[in-house]
């Protein structure tokens, strides 16, 4: 693991270079530009489409995506490497007031983490608790046909299957915001595992990318995990209901992680860093947060400044008009007009 950590730092840096060596010098007229992002793989497959619409109405801008997880893009961006970063969990405290650079945190997008599962002769409809979650990857839940689980399943006939419990690598927002949601309802599982974008994950196998996440769920029976939903529902997994802070059992949907974020919408702060886990509300759906950008307040060549403000503000317009037609949950009216705002400032 350390060693392809190494390699994709290695390449990285050597794209930072690559670029930098193409750059126009100091008050040459500028040809083309090329930004550079790192962030989540969670929302890769709308940040690249949202790169290659931006370039066709703007020709001199490229946009460079390297989905290299939350913890990855937070340490290169503070550390001023690359132009933008993006993330599914608010930077830390303790990492912000120590940066060398300030940084913005924009929500760019609504997401929901959907738990994704292998259970024959149950594909649809198994619903699930928020503790009993927790004691699944507490390793204390550990049949399919436990009494916790049929007592919640009664119309389906649970296997006396062993559940094969599965989860991100070290650095990932969906890890974030799963360990966000089941600290908030397990103690338990809050002092053991806690909520971190590297969970000290108690039990099951680990997996760096996405896909082969999705690919391990489908060949593996009895298999459990968790991913955003427009992967969940682009793999043909079947998805779990989950209970909410109401005690309805909620689908993940559009529908659903938009209610969870205008039940906190009043509660949004001016930094944004609002978890939106175990939101209020009989509709909200409880496993839903934004996916942030991290933007550097002020860029270190002004030309390149420029560029990331102009693309901002195409993504908190048509960008958001493009998210929509794909699939995912876009910012509600009153928190888009205050990023709107705050996204305005960048120099």
């Amino acid at each position: 693991m350390r060693k392809c950590a190494q390699l994709l730092a290695c390449l990285y840096t050597l794209l930072l270079a690559v670029i930098l060596l193409s750059w126009p010098p100091h008050g040459s007229a500028q040809a083309s530009i090329t930004l550079v992002a790192t962030g989540s793989s969670l929302p890769e497959p709308l940040y690249v489409l949202w790169a290659e619409e931006y370039h066709k109405q703007h020709p001199e801008i490229q946009i460079r995506y390297l989905p290299d997880g939350t913890g990855e893009s937070i340490d290169r961006i503070l550390s001023g490497s690359g132009d933008l970063g993006g993330g599914d969990a608010p930077i830390p405290e303790k990492q912000l007031k120590n940066a060398a650079h300030a940084v913005f945190e924009l929500p760019s997008l609504l997401i929901g983490i959907a738990i994704i599962y292998n259970v024959p002769g149950a594909q649809a409809g198994i619903r699930l608790s928020g503790p009993l979650l927790a004691n699944i990857y507490l390793g204390k839940t550990t049949s399919w046909n436990d009494p916790d689980l049929v007592k919640l399943n009664p119309a389906v006939k649970l296997p006396a299957l062993p559940i094969r419990v599965m989860h991100r690598t070290e650095g990932k927002g969906s890890s974030y915001i799963f360990s966000d949601f089941l600290s908030k309802v397990s103690t338990e599982f809050q002092t053991k595992v806690g909520r971190s974008v590297s969970p000290k994950w108690r039990v099951g196998e680990s997996f760096g990318r996405t896909q082969d996440l999705l690919d391990s769920v489908k060949k593996t029976s009895g298999a459990i995990g968790y991913t955003e939903l427009n992967w969940a529902e682009k793999s043909g997994l079947p998805v779990a209901r989950v209970r909410n802070a109401a005690g309805e059992f909620i689908q993940p949907s559009v529908k659903s992680i938009a209610a969870a974020a205008s039940a906190l919408a009043g509660k949004m702060t001016e930094d944004f860093r609002v978890s939106l886990t175990n939101a209020p509300g009989k509709e909200s759906y409880p496993i839903s947060s934004f996916t942030w950008l991290y933007v550097p307040v002020a860029a270190p060549e002004a030309q390149r400044g420029r560029a990331v403000a102009e693309y901002l503000k195409w993504v908190f317009s048509s960008g958001q008009e493009i998210a929509r037609a794909q699939g995912y949950a876009t910012l509600p009216a009153s928190v888009l007009a205050k990023v709107q705002a705050k996204a305005a400032t960048l120099h």
